[in-house]
């Protein structure tokens, strides 16, 4: 994937269909620009549905997940990071904290998270996967495309740039 092929703005003016999730969402690892079809996680401080995704291959997907913006304890560390490189994820976002940001940020792996904190989750196999997400009013299900860079992450229903333009 060329990681400058596409702007979420360029995609925005093309699309309007397209919603932009409303946050705020800090940026992570070396990949600025990731785009993929969405796979869903549900959970709350436990990231047992996580760490059971980034395992399987990923197939270019982007690993969306619903942490109910708890910043209380990570969802994300630098081994379920590497794990997703290794398993071919094209990235994830994290409606929660993350960890270990000073390895994640050398890793080939784009990240999007609210916030750090040191704190690990204790794995409790809560949560949930493959589900409907609502996130600010924005509704993410499996299959949806996740266009993520610097601007902003936009959700479509359908595929709408293709890797080759």
């Amino acid at each position: 994937m060329n990681p400058a092929n596409f702007t979420t703005p360029d995609l925005s003016d093309a699309h309007p269909e397209c919603e932009v999730l409303p946050f705020q969402f800090l940026r992570f690892g070396r990949v600025e620009c990731f785009s993929g079809p969405a796979a869903t996680v549900s959970c709350h401080e436990d990231n047992s549905r996580v760490a059971e995704a980034v395992s399987e291959p990923g197939e270019g997907r982007v690993l969306v997940v619903d942490g109910q913006q708890s910043l209380r304890r990570s969802l994300l560390g630098d081994n379920l990071a590497q794990k997703a490189i290794d398993n071919h994820w094209a990235g994830i976002v994290v409606l929660g904290a993350i960890r270990d940001i000073e390895i994640i940020d050398t890793l080939l792996l784009g990240v999007c998270a609210l916030g750090a904190v040191p704190v690990k989750t204790e794995k409790l196999g809560q949560g949930h996967r493959d589900v409907t997400l609502t996130l600010g009013g924005v509704r993410v299900l499996p299959g949806h495309w996740i266009y993520a860079d610097r601007n902003g992450i936009l959700v479509a229903p359908r595929a709408i740039h293709s890797h080759a333009e």
